[in-house]
């Protein structure tokens, strides 16, 4: 079990507004709208893809790299490895 399961629903209802924010993006650009009103909208749409990613960041952290840390070893040394990667990839976008 990962660390989202307990909240999956909440996750999955927060994509599909995307996908449908995405899809509001499409008709806007077929639509010929507005330059700014496009990037306005490319903006929320950015911001609510991560805070889906910093969600899922936390229950990672939380469940897998904390269990995985409470074990030891090297699953422990590789949880956080793993972890810190996504980490400077959420930062990096």
């Amino acid at each position: 079990m990962y660390g989202y399961s307990g909240d999956k629903q909440a996750y999955l209802r927060r994509l599909r507004r995307i996908e449908g924010q995405v899809r509001g993006l499409q008709r806007m650009v077929e639509e010929d709208a507005y330059c700014i009103d496009v990037l306005t909208q490319v903006s929320a749409v950015t911001r609510a893809l991560q805070a889906v990613a910093l969600g899922l960041l936390e229950d990672h952290v939380g469940h897998c790299v904390a269990d995985a840390v409470s074990t030891g070893g090297p699953e422990a040394d590789e949880k956080i490895k793993e972890a810190t990667a996504a980490i400077a990839r959420l930062v990096r976008s």
